[in-house]
């Protein structure tokens, strides 16, 4: 049982962090992007507002991919799954807590997968509450006064 607490804090500790320099790399863009709308007065449902909205969503999609491929790899280097392919399904259903059944991995590793799926849950929410954020800060874009209205009020 240590060996699993270790080995899922391990893993904990890898993904929170993957996932959070990959907030801060979406995050960091999109200032930029951010500052272009606002210099352009680009309105953000726009083609140029819709775009930044993909390239956030497909980044978070490549993010949470790639902590399950992180998953799938050790669940098959361990030998707790057999199989590649196998260990990439066990991983996806684990992470987003589908779960439809543990009888794919190895019960010494268990444990593991059921730490994946709380670690998964919270990164999904993360992942959430910041696109939440991202569309709120468009929105307020589109609503903040422009320079033209700000100066002519005085």
């Amino acid at each position: 049982m240590i060996a699993e607490l270790l080995l899922a804090t391990v893993m904990v500790l890898l993904t929170v962090v993957i996932h959070a320099i990959g907030l801060y790399a979406v995050a960091r863009t999109l200032r930029l992007e951010e500052r272009e709308e606002a210099a352009a007065h680009v309105h953000p449902l726009s083609v140029r507002g819709f775009a930044t909205t993909l390239i956030v969503i497909l980044s978070l999609i490549a993010l949470h991919g790639s902590e399950i491929w992180l998953y799938a790899f050790l669940y098959h280097f361990i030998g707790a799954v057999s199989g590649l392919r196998d260990s990439v399904y066990f991983s996806t259903i684990t992470y987003g807590a589908i779960g439809y059944s543990d009888a794919a991995i190895a019960e010494r590793w268990r444990l593991v997968a059921a730490i994946e799926g709380i670690n998964g849950v919270i990164l999904i929410g993360w992942s959430t509450a910041f696109f939440v954020m991202i569309v709120a800060r468009m929105r307020r874009i589109e609503h903040a006064p422009t320079q033209e209205h700000s100066s002519s009020r005085k």
